[in-house]
């Protein structure tokens, strides 16, 4: 029976492809000779098959054989990964075009990703990185830690810590190049990359490594699949009954009008109507416009705009990335090394075109000629009319887009070497991340469109009247700039400390300096007119308001850990680190009246002090026990702090109004409907003021390794967190307008040119959370006719995901939670892989994901309708559904030609497997039917990757 090592670097089956496992890794014997490297979760350098973390290792090997087309791709298809941005929640502007990554759930600001042990800059004010700036050419290999780590890397690694080891090294010059192809129109993507390495450490006393690469993702289009190519889409409920998803906007066109009134009407059920909405179109054909239906609700005659049916389900995408890295030898103690990794990443998100509610006055021609013919027939007293406001689909302008163009650049310098007995290591890091945010198609000049109006445009001319004259007015230029910096100063080293029964002590000591900065720079036009900007323009189909923030603070943390081998089979390790972070300086500091005052500090400052304590445990050879216990904390991000009051778009869900007359606010209401937010920082001091989230994490598991050929591996993992940083979740206050009535408030909209109920949604350390799960894997290899057969099994089993807020406990295990979140209970990948000869060798994945309770709908939110016998649509309805699980089976073959040259062909999703449908409305992009989060919308895939070394 083979004595398991005491570390196993994880190969995760979940995305491999072949050979290895996840948690099982190949076993290293006792006596082999390995040179000391630096291990995630570890400051101390060590043979690599002495620890005892739950690190998954991800090779250079197997990422070529994972069919992955970037580091998100790859990363993301990890089981133990939850929680993440997609590409596709770029489709409405709130991904910003980032993918990142996110352990099991907890979120992506509690994961922390590295650069070669490194941080690096965030693509915001806090610590999340954006995956799209690390080139997947120049890995070669990951490491994950799916454990809490502050205590050595300090803030943010709460989650645990996914860290990109890059290329070393000489090598071959290699060429590598794929193509996707989906079945159905659409989605198609390619890359190429081409790497080499130049000189031997050892022999040249140099080596420097480099590499390019470039891929693009094309865009896909609901239109191209019939699972999510329009918002109205008939199912059978859970209850046998059948109902239609009935997902449209209230912004058509030609536009509908929302009257208020002075003095409520009442509906047949004797109801109070403080608003009513029709379409003076339909009043006049009878028949609402192209991709638009007619929308009944107590005295509304509206049509309404099939927004999905125009939004991408994937986004265009271009990247380009490239490194340098080299080891320079000083003496025989001594390497100089650098390393230089710079990433141009363009990604183009594209949905309806713009949406905009205008004031209409009552004095105005245009009132007079389309709405008040039709008020008589609606039971409407002309007198009882306050307020008129139309509600624009500017469809001539084109779908509404934005271009981020994101540039990244990684500098590190550095001397590591050996003294006094330590092996220690010397860097300076210089590390930027700017991101642009363009009009690119859509978004109209406020000014411009009133010029027209003013020149006699006809503001509720059908579709297709106004293109030419809307193309004058169309945004091309820059939304905002955002840059964060990251300079940081580090020391660590590590040596024998003493002798111990088991084996030498070792310890590992470490400081950093770190000075961050975050700069938010909006456009004049997206600023819109305010105190400190003199133009009066703003953009059609986007919220104007928003602010500038020039943000940054220092901190500093030192570290210490020991590693004691208490006898040959009990090895106990403990850390522990401190933290100091300053309070933040803000350049641009405004007050609540929205004036830019002098520059100033805000919010707190913090220190704080983690620890952790393991063990590992030889129980026997095939057996080996573990555990861990520590803390772990989260610095508030600049913005949390420094943010200042601003537009923050519309709710995600509709709502009944929150406030009745004769409240004042209540003439601003405009009925069951999406309503307007406004979200700011909290730059308090003292006790109001924002402090840092803190964690306890727990790990306990167990290796079981009978045989050289089967293995088994569990651990379970708690992670429970308080004082989380949140924005009060949009949901709370219209649940409870009573007790959040001071968040309701009217402001004015210079786009809509009239005044708009608005909700506050601030920052306060008001949430505690639990996280609990089991990872898991197993492998089987065994001989076949048709040679050696490997069997591997890894996933995550969720038992809790939940926040609790005010009291409030809302969970997202197995459902769609109040948040617009789902956590699965389980994630798995199964793949049996195996050779046909030399050259041939083949894998078949089976990719599994339970189901979930879906969103549920009231007939209130107008979102689903039951179908009648006939087959027509009836009264709006509530539904309880479940979401079914999602599953794909991939191929892959891979010729190996010779040692030279390879190529691999696969499908993904041979099945052609739909994503499920779900009834959600909130949580991700515009997408409709399905939740892209959850599942590809690309169906069967064909692709092909070539290799060749030189």
């Amino acid at each position: 029976m083979k004595k398991i090592s005491k570390v196993h670097h994880w190969v995760p089956a979940a995305i491999c492809g072949v050979g290895a496992v996840l948690g099982g890794g190949q076993a290293f014997a006792q006596d082999n000779v390995l040179n000391k490297v630096e291990v995630t979760g570890s400051s101390i350098k060590r043979i690599a098959s002495e620890g005892a973390l739950p690190v998954q290792t991800i090779s250079r090997a197997d990422i070529e054989k994972s069919g992955a087309k970037s580091a998100e791709d790859l990363i993301q298809a990890l089981p133990s990964m939850q929680g993440f941005l997609t590409s596709a929640e770029s489709v409405n502007g709130s991904g910003g075009g980032i993918q990142n990554a996110s352990l099991h759930s907890i979120g992506a600001r509690y994961t922390l990703v590295l650069l070669n042990g490194r941080r690096l800059a965030a693509y915001n004010a806090g610590s999340a990185v954006n995956l799209s700036s690390i080139p997947l050419s120049a890995i070669e290999r990951v490491e994950v830690l799916t454990d809490g780590a502050s205590a050595l890397y300090g803030s943010d690694a709460i989650a645990g810590v996914v860290n990109f080891i890059l290329r070393k090294g000489p090598s071959d010059f290699a060429i590598d190049a794929s193509t996707n192809k989906p079945q159905k129109q659409g989605g198609e993507s390619s890359s190429l990359s081409i790497s080499k390495g130049f000189g031997d450490y050892d022999r040249d006393g140099f080596n420097v490594s480099a590499a390019f690469s470039r891929d693009e993702q094309k865009a896909l289009f609901a239109k191209d699949r019939e699972f999510a190519n329009g918002g109205i889409r008939p199912f059978k409920g859970d209850d046998g009954k059948m109902y239609s998803l009935y997902q449209l906007a209230l912004n058509t066109s030609p536009p509908s009008v929302t009257l208020s009134f002075k003095k409520p009407l009442q509906d047949a059920k004797g109801n109070d109507i403080s608003a009513l909405t029709f379409s003076p179109n339909y009043m006049k054909d009878g028949a609402c416009g192209p991709n638009t239906s007619l929308v009944t609700t107590s005295l509304d005659r509206a049509c309404w705009f099939d927004y999905s049916a125009t939004v991408q389900l994937i986004p265009s995408s271009t990247r380009n990335n490239a490194f340098v890295n080299g080891s320079f030898k000083l003496n025989d103690n001594t390497k100089l090394f650098a390393e230089l990794v710079g990433s141009q990443f363009d990604l183009r998100g594209q949905f309806a075109a713009p949406a905009q509610a205008i004031a209409l006055p009552l004095t105005d021609p245009n009132y007079s000629k389309f709405v008040a013919p039709y008020l008589s027939t609606l039971g409407i007293d002309l007198a009882n009319v306050s307020k008129a406001t139309t509600n624009n689909r500017f469809v001539d302008a084109g779908g509404r887009a934005i271009n981020y163009k994101t540039n990244a650049q990684h500098v590190v310098i550095g001397v590591e070497g050996l003294v006094a007995g330590y092996d220690y290591t010397l860097s300076y890091v210089n590390s930027t991340n700017t991101q642009e945010s363009n009009y690119a198609g859509g978004f109209m000049s406020k000014n411009c469109y009133n010029g027209l109006r003013t020149a006699g445009l006809d503001p509720f001319a059908p579709s297709g009247g106004n293109s030419a004259k809307f193309a004058t007015c169309l945004l091309n230029g820059l939304q905002a700039e955002t840059k964060s910096t990251l300079n940081t100063l580090a020391a660590r080293g590590s040596r024998d400390l003493f002798n111990a029964p088991g084996g030498p002590a070792l310890i590992g000591v470490g400081a950093e300096y770190n000075r961050q900065t975050y700069d938010y720079l909006p456009s004049a036009i997206a600023q819109g007119p305010n105190k400190q900007n003199s133009g009066t323009d703003t953009p059609f189909g986007g919220a104007p308001g928003a602010l500038p923030v020039g943000a940054n603070r220092t901190n500093w943390g030192a570290f210490a850990e020991l590693i004691v081998p208490v006898s040959k089979t009990l090895e106990v390790t403990g850390a522990a680190r401190h933290d100091s972070y300053s309070d933040i300086k803000n350049r641009f500091n405004f007050n609540l009246d929205g004036d830019l005052i002098p520059e100033a500090s805000q919010g707190n400052a913090n220190t704080k002090t983690t620890y952790k304590a393991a063990f590992r445990y030889q129980a026997m050879d095939s057996l080996l026990i573990r555990g861990s216990y520590g803390t772990g904390f989260k610095a508030p991000n600049m913005d949390e702090v420094t943010q200042p009051i601003t537009n923050a778009g519309v709710t995600s869900g509709k709502y009944n109004c929150p406030v009745k007359q004769p409240d004042p606010r209540a003439v601003d209401c405009k009925g069951n409907t999406q309503y307007d937010l406004l979200s700011g920082g909290n730059p308090l001091k003292g006790e109001n003021g924002l402090k840092p989230e803190e964690s306890q994490n727990f790990l306990f598991g167990m290796r079981i390794e009978p045989s050289k050929d089967f293995t088994v591996g569990l651990d379970y993992w708690s992670v429970k967190m308080k004082n989380q940083i949140v924005a009060l979740p949009e949901t709370f206050p219209f649940a409870n307008p009573g007790a959040y009535d001071g968040l309701f408030s009217t402001v004015y909209d210079a786009g809509q040119g009239q005044t708009k109920l608005s909700t506050l949604l601030p920052n306060f350390n008001l949430g505690t959370s639990q996280y609990t799960g089991v990872d898991f894997d197993s492998a089987i290899g065994f001989d076949s006719p048709v040679g050696k057969i490997n069997l591997n099994w890894a996933g995550t089993v969720m038992l809790k995901s939940e926040v609790e807020i005010g009291g409030t406990t809302v969970s997202s295990l197995g459902r769609f939670d109040e948040y617009n979140n789902v956590t699965s209970k389980y994630i798995s990948r199964v793949t049996v892989d195996f050779k046909t000869g030399q050259q041939l060798s083949h894998a078949l994945t089976w990719n599994w994901r339970s189901g979930y309770t879906d969103y549920v709908t009231t007939p209130d939110d107008g979102t689903v309708k039951l179908v009648n016998a006939d087959g027509t649509l009836g009264d709006y309805a509530g539904s309880v559904r479940q979401v079914e699980s999602y599953s794909t089976i991939d191929w892959q073959s891979r010729f190996t030609v010779n040692k030279n040259f390879g190529v691999t062909f696969g499908i993904k999703n041979m099945l052609d497997q739909d994503p499920p449908f779900s009834q959600r409305t909130a949580g991700g992009g515009n997408q409709v039917g399905y939740d892209g989060r959850y599942a590809s919308p690309l169906g069967r895939q064909f692709y092909v990757v070539g290799s060749a070394r030189f």
